[in-house]
């Protein structure tokens, strides 16, 4: 039956490549329960997150999507009295494991948060303080490492006349590209976004979202939206969560179509949420 206006109508999207159910898998998410204190965030979370695609994770507010990110590179474990169980496995490696390096952890799962968060110093610095933490110290290298960081976040032709700048000066949507630019230059394999675009105008939105696809092609990028339409635009597979279950997961193309589970067509459809 055709909808009428007054009814909640699916996101229709084109389908991306099938290479995101053909790649290997990345992160792999078994049996994941996160308390807070008693608070019971997460339940259960199972899934495979796949190389070199874009994963989106939906959901309303406060359903465990962003909790569920940050188990990924283990962000939760500065916050007291949390609690984790089940596995996460990166390359097969289990990260909560007793040998895991953390430092190493997040360099190779770098975060993305919701406002650009620059340091208040220049962009060349901006850019160079991770490599520079990780022990890199000669100049040419360092310059080198800039410079590819910034052109694969393009952003490298507005900037490189004025990398010694404060990065406090550029506009927002640059800020959290030059965030980006901040996590490709210590070489990590995923990118975790979460709601990178929230805060950004249409035109720097479109940037982002521009880069992701670009990225994909070397990185593997898990993002959490609350902006359906922007799930549907880049993301290969998508997770619905609600009250801190992964209610489904799968093809993006299929769950903004033909979705299993009725709850999952209610939130996409802008039912509820």
């Amino acid at each position: 039956m055709e909808a009428t206006m007054t009814e909640p109508r699916p996101i229709f999207q084109r389908p991306n490549e099938t290479r995101a159910l053909q790649g290997e898998v990345k992160i792999g998410v078994r049996g994941l329960n996160l308390f807070y204190g008693r608070f019971h965030a997460l339940k259960g979370v199972t899934l495979d997150i796949r190389e070199k695609a874009i994963t989106a994770l939906i959901g309303p507010s406060g359903c465990g999507k962003s909790t569920f990110l940050r188990t990924l590179n283990r962000m939760n474990d500065l916050i007291t009295n949390v609690q984790v169980q089940g596995k996460v496995e990166i390359d097969g490696e289990d990260i909560y494991g007793p040998k895991m390096d953390v430092v190493d952890l997040r360099k190779r799962v770098g975060m993305v948060f919701q406002r650009p968060n620059p340091f208040p110093m220049s962009i060349f610095d901006n850019v160079a303080y991770g490599p520079r933490t990780h022990g890199v110290r000669d100049k040419h290298r360092l310059a080198e490492i800039v410079e590819t960081s910034l052109v694969r976040a393009a952003l490298w032709d507005e900037v490189k006349d004025k990398l010694r700048e404060s990065a406090l000066a550029l506009s927002l949507g640059q800020q959290q590209r030059l965030c980006i630019a901040r996590v490709l230059a210590v070489d990590s394999e995923v990118v975790l976004m979460d709601e990178p675009c929230s805060a950004l105008d249409p035109i720097s939105t479109l940037h982002v979202e521009e880069l992701m696809r670009s990225l994909r092609e070397n990185y593997t990028i898990v993002i959490v939206t609350h902006n359906m339409q922007q799930a549907a635009r880049v993301s290969d597979e998508t997770g619905f969560f609600l009250n801190g279950e992964m209610i489904e997961f799968g093809p993006s193309f299929e769950i903004f179509t033909t979705p299993r589970d009725k709850r999952t067509e209610d939130y996409v459809t802008g039912r509820f949420g």
